[in-house]
Protein backbone atom coordinates (compact mmCIF):
# COMPACT_ATOMS: atom_id res chain seq x y z
CA UNK A 1 0.00 0.00 0.00
CA UNK A 2 2.72 2.71 0.11
CA UNK A 3 2.05 3.57 -3.57
CA UNK A 4 -1.39 4.93 -1.72
CA UNK A 5 0.31 6.22 0.64
CA UNK A 6 2.59 8.43 -1.62
CA UNK A 7 -0.25 9.49 -3.61
CA UNK A 8 -1.89 10.25 -0.17
CA UNK A 9 1.18 12.41 0.69
CA UNK A 10 0.74 14.65 -2.42
CA UNK A 11 -2.89 14.95 -2.08
CA UNK A 12 -2.11 16.20 1.56
CA UNK A 13 0.41 18.42 0.84
CA UNK A 14 -1.76 20.42 -2.41
CA UNK A 15 -4.50 20.54 0.80
CA UNK A 16 -2.27 22.37 2.73
CA UNK A 17 -1.24 24.69 0.26
CA UNK A 18 -4.46 25.08 -1.32
CA UNK A 19 -5.98 28.68 -1.00
CA UNK A 20 -9.15 28.44 -1.73
CA UNK A 21 -10.40 27.59 1.65
CA UNK A 22 -14.09 28.42 0.62
CA UNK A 23 -14.15 25.35 -1.57
CA UNK A 24 -12.62 22.95 0.83
CA UNK A 25 -14.95 24.35 3.71
CA UNK A 26 -18.06 23.41 1.11
CA UNK A 27 -16.52 20.09 0.85
CA UNK A 28 -16.35 19.31 4.36
CA UNK A 29 -19.77 20.98 5.07
CA UNK A 30 -21.10 18.57 2.76
CA UNK A 31 -19.53 15.77 4.04
CA UNK A 32 -20.81 16.55 7.81
CA UNK A 33 -24.47 17.05 6.52
CA UNK A 34 -24.21 13.89 5.06
CA UNK A 35 -22.96 12.23 7.96
CA UNK A 36 -25.37 13.54 10.03
CA UNK A 37 -28.12 12.84 7.89
CA UNK A 38 -27.10 9.09 7.53
CA UNK A 39 -26.72 8.80 11.31
CA UNK A 40 -27.84 11.75 13.78
CA UNK A 41 -26.04 14.91 14.82
CA UNK A 42 -24.69 13.57 17.97
CA UNK A 43 -20.80 13.24 17.86
CA UNK A 44 -20.50 10.57 20.32
CA UNK A 45 -23.28 8.24 18.54
CA UNK A 46 -22.22 8.53 15.08
CA UNK A 47 -18.52 7.49 14.14
CA UNK A 48 -18.72 9.01 10.83
CA UNK A 49 -20.04 12.47 11.78
CA UNK A 50 -17.04 12.18 14.18
CA UNK A 51 -14.49 11.84 11.86
CA UNK A 52 -16.17 14.26 9.48
CA UNK A 53 -16.35 16.90 12.06
CA UNK A 54 -12.71 16.08 13.08
CA UNK A 55 -11.96 16.29 9.57
CA UNK A 56 -13.66 20.05 9.56
CA UNK A 57 -11.87 21.20 12.92
CA UNK A 58 -8.68 20.01 11.14
CA UNK A 59 -9.07 22.75 8.34
CA UNK A 60 -9.96 25.22 10.90
CA UNK A 61 -13.74 24.99 9.60
CA UNK A 62 -15.36 27.94 11.97
CA UNK A 63 -17.63 26.08 14.88
CA UNK A 64 -20.54 28.11 13.31
CA UNK A 65 -20.00 26.23 10.01
CA UNK A 66 -19.89 22.97 11.57
CA UNK A 67 -22.79 22.67 13.51
CA UNK A 68 -25.13 24.44 10.56
CA UNK A 69 -24.16 21.85 8.72
CA UNK A 70 -25.07 19.07 11.10
CA UNK A 71 -28.44 20.73 11.55
CA UNK A 72 -28.82 20.67 7.75
CA UNK A 73 -28.31 16.69 7.91
CA UNK A 74 -30.64 16.01 11.02
CA UNK A 75 -33.34 18.20 9.46
CA UNK A 76 -33.70 21.24 11.84
CA UNK A 77 -32.07 23.87 9.21
CA UNK A 78 -32.98 23.89 5.71
CA UNK A 79 -31.86 25.46 2.64
CA UNK A 80 -33.64 23.93 -0.11
CA UNK A 81 -30.75 22.08 -1.53
CA UNK A 82 -30.66 17.95 -1.40
CA UNK A 83 -27.14 16.49 -1.67
CA UNK A 84 -26.43 13.05 -2.55
CA UNK A 85 -23.39 11.13 -2.19
CA UNK A 86 -22.73 9.31 -5.49
CA UNK A 87 -19.88 7.28 -6.55
CA UNK A 88 -19.04 7.17 -10.20
CA UNK A 89 -16.69 4.35 -12.03
CA UNK A 90 -14.37 5.43 -14.78
CA UNK A 91 -11.66 4.19 -16.38
CA UNK A 92 -8.87 6.47 -17.65
CA UNK A 93 -6.03 6.24 -19.39
CA UNK A 94 -4.43 2.79 -20.30
CA UNK A 95 -7.38 0.54 -18.37
CA UNK A 96 -6.52 2.71 -15.06
CA UNK A 97 -9.74 2.01 -12.88
CA UNK A 98 -11.03 4.57 -11.44
CA UNK A 99 -13.52 5.19 -8.30
CA UNK A 100 -15.25 8.68 -8.06
CA UNK A 101 -16.99 9.76 -4.85
CA UNK A 102 -18.88 12.49 -4.81
CA UNK A 103 -21.43 14.71 -3.01
CA UNK A 104 -23.60 16.77 -5.35
CA UNK A 105 -27.24 18.38 -5.57
CA UNK A 106 -27.22 17.82 -9.16
CA UNK A 107 -26.39 14.91 -11.18
CA UNK A 108 -26.47 15.27 -14.18
CA UNK A 109 -24.53 18.58 -13.91
CA UNK A 110 -21.70 16.42 -12.32
CA UNK A 111 -21.76 13.61 -14.45
CA UNK A 112 -21.80 16.08 -17.73
CA UNK A 113 -18.13 17.44 -16.01
CA UNK A 114 -17.11 14.10 -15.26
CA UNK A 115 -17.47 12.87 -18.46
CA UNK A 116 -15.95 16.14 -20.13
CA UNK A 117 -12.96 15.60 -18.06
CA UNK A 118 -12.63 11.86 -19.17
CA UNK A 119 -13.25 11.83 -22.77
CA UNK A 120 -11.20 14.97 -23.17
CA UNK A 121 -7.90 12.81 -21.53
CA UNK A 122 -8.80 9.21 -22.96
CA UNK A 123 -10.97 7.89 -20.21
CA UNK A 124 -14.40 6.68 -20.22
CA UNK A 125 -17.37 5.60 -17.46
CA UNK A 126 -17.90 2.37 -16.70
CA UNK A 127 -20.99 0.04 -15.77
CA UNK A 128 -21.60 0.39 -12.28
CA UNK A 129 -19.18 -2.34 -10.38
CA UNK A 130 -16.89 -3.56 -13.61
CA UNK A 131 -14.52 -1.15 -11.28
CA UNK A 132 -15.19 -1.44 -7.80
CA UNK A 133 -13.98 -4.96 -7.78
CA UNK A 134 -10.75 -4.10 -8.09
CA UNK A 135 -10.87 -2.19 -4.71
CA UNK A 136 -11.26 -3.15 -1.21
CA UNK A 137 -13.02 -0.06 1.05
CA UNK A 138 -10.42 0.41 4.69
CA UNK A 139 -9.74 2.39 6.96
CA UNK A 140 -7.03 5.34 7.22
CA UNK A 141 -6.00 7.81 9.91
CA UNK A 142 -2.71 9.48 9.22
CA UNK A 143 -0.37 12.25 11.49
CA UNK A 144 2.71 13.49 12.02
CA UNK A 145 5.31 10.95 12.82
CA UNK A 146 6.82 13.24 15.41
CA UNK A 147 8.95 12.01 18.43
CA UNK A 148 6.50 8.53 17.89
CA UNK A 149 8.59 6.34 17.65
CA UNK A 150 7.43 3.94 14.76
CA UNK A 151 7.79 0.69 16.42
CA UNK A 152 5.33 1.26 19.36
CA UNK A 153 2.82 3.09 16.92
CA UNK A 154 3.21 -0.26 14.87
CA UNK A 155 2.47 -2.41 18.09
CA UNK A 156 -0.49 -0.25 19.16
CA UNK A 157 -2.14 -0.25 15.84
CA UNK A 158 -1.93 -4.23 15.30
CA UNK A 159 -3.10 -4.76 18.56
CA UNK A 160 -6.29 -3.07 17.82
CA UNK A 161 -6.46 -4.61 14.63
CA UNK A 162 -4.59 -2.61 12.08
CA UNK A 163 -3.12 -3.93 8.65
CA UNK A 164 -0.43 -2.42 7.52
CA UNK A 165 1.83 0.78 9.15
CA UNK A 166 3.81 2.83 7.00
CA UNK A 167 6.27 5.55 7.62
CA UNK A 168 6.79 8.05 4.67
CA UNK A 169 7.72 11.78 4.72
CA UNK A 170 7.68 11.95 8.54
CA UNK A 171 4.14 10.79 8.28
CA UNK A 172 2.97 8.01 10.00
CA UNK A 173 0.24 6.25 7.97
CA UNK A 174 -2.02 3.48 9.32
CA UNK A 175 -4.67 1.06 7.28
CA UNK A 176 -7.10 -1.03 8.92
CA UNK A 177 -10.24 -3.69 8.28
CA UNK A 178 -13.44 -1.38 7.70
CA UNK A 179 -14.86 -2.58 10.68
CA UNK A 180 -11.63 -1.87 12.68
CA UNK A 181 -11.11 2.03 12.00
CA UNK A 182 -13.04 3.01 15.40
CA UNK A 183 -10.86 0.35 17.59
CA UNK A 184 -7.53 1.79 16.03
CA UNK A 185 -8.28 5.13 16.22
CA UNK A 186 -9.37 5.04 19.88
CA UNK A 187 -6.15 2.69 20.71
CA UNK A 188 -3.67 5.54 19.52
CA UNK A 189 -5.91 8.61 21.38
CA UNK A 190 -5.06 5.89 24.34
CA UNK A 191 -2.17 6.08 23.62
CA UNK A 192 -1.49 10.01 23.23
CA UNK A 193 -1.12 10.10 19.82
CA UNK A 194 -2.94 12.77 18.48
CA UNK A 195 -4.46 11.61 14.82
CA UNK A 196 -4.93 14.30 12.41
CA UNK A 197 -6.94 12.60 9.47
CA UNK A 198 -9.15 9.33 9.74
CA UNK A 199 -11.04 8.25 7.51
CA UNK A 200 -12.90 4.93 5.14
CA UNK A 201 -11.56 5.28 1.78
CA UNK A 202 -11.17 2.69 -1.29
CA UNK A 203 -7.75 1.33 -1.86
CA UNK A 204 -6.94 -1.04 -4.81
CA UNK A 205 -6.50 -4.65 -4.21
CA UNK A 206 -3.82 -5.06 -7.24
CA UNK A 207 -2.20 -1.68 -8.30
CA UNK A 208 -1.10 -1.31 -11.79
CA UNK A 209 2.63 -0.20 -12.41
CA UNK A 210 2.87 2.40 -15.07
CA UNK A 211 6.03 4.10 -15.94
CA UNK A 212 6.63 7.56 -15.18
CA UNK A 213 5.50 9.67 -17.78
CA UNK A 214 2.55 7.70 -18.51
CA UNK A 215 1.94 7.54 -14.83
CA UNK A 216 2.16 11.17 -14.39
CA UNK A 217 -0.55 12.17 -17.02
CA UNK A 218 -3.06 9.55 -15.24
CA UNK A 219 -2.30 11.98 -11.93
CA UNK A 220 -2.73 14.68 -13.61
CA UNK A 221 -6.10 13.29 -14.46
CA UNK A 222 -6.85 12.29 -11.61
CA UNK A 223 -5.87 16.00 -10.03
CA UNK A 224 -8.84 17.28 -12.81
CA UNK A 225 -10.89 15.35 -11.43
CA UNK A 226 -10.63 16.16 -8.02
CA UNK A 227 -10.59 19.82 -8.52
CA UNK A 228 -14.71 19.57 -10.15
CA UNK A 229 -16.43 21.43 -7.57
CA UNK A 230 -18.82 18.15 -6.29
CA UNK A 231 -15.38 15.81 -6.45
CA UNK A 232 -14.81 14.79 -2.64
CA UNK A 233 -11.90 12.26 -3.66
CA UNK A 234 -10.60 9.94 -6.76
CA UNK A 235 -9.13 6.40 -6.03
CA UNK A 236 -7.23 4.91 -8.61
CA UNK A 237 -5.18 1.63 -8.91
CA UNK A 238 -2.29 3.47 -10.11
CA UNK A 239 0.65 2.06 -8.32
CA UNK A 240 2.59 5.55 -7.17
CA UNK A 241 6.40 4.98 -7.35
CA UNK A 242 8.86 7.30 -6.42
CA UNK A 243 9.90 7.95 -9.89
CA UNK A 244 6.27 8.57 -10.73
CA UNK A 245 5.60 11.19 -8.00
CA UNK A 246 9.51 12.67 -9.46
CA UNK A 247 8.13 13.14 -12.89
CA UNK A 248 4.93 14.11 -11.78
CA UNK A 249 6.35 16.79 -9.69
CA UNK A 250 8.25 18.16 -12.39
CA UNK A 251 5.24 18.45 -14.42
CA UNK A 252 3.76 20.98 -12.39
Amino acid sequence: MSGHSKWSTIKRKKGANDAKRGKIFTRLGREVTLAAREGGGNVDANFRLRLAVDRARAENMPKDNIERAIRRGTGEEKDGVEIEEVMYEAYGPSGIALIIHVFTDNRNRTLSEIKHVLNKYGGNMAEPGSVAWQFEQKGYIGFPAGDHEFDSVFMTAAEAGADDVVEDDEFIEIYTPRESLQSVEEALKAADIEVEDARLEWVAKTPLDMEPDSGAKVMAIIEMLEDLDDTQTVYSNLNVTDDLVASFESAN
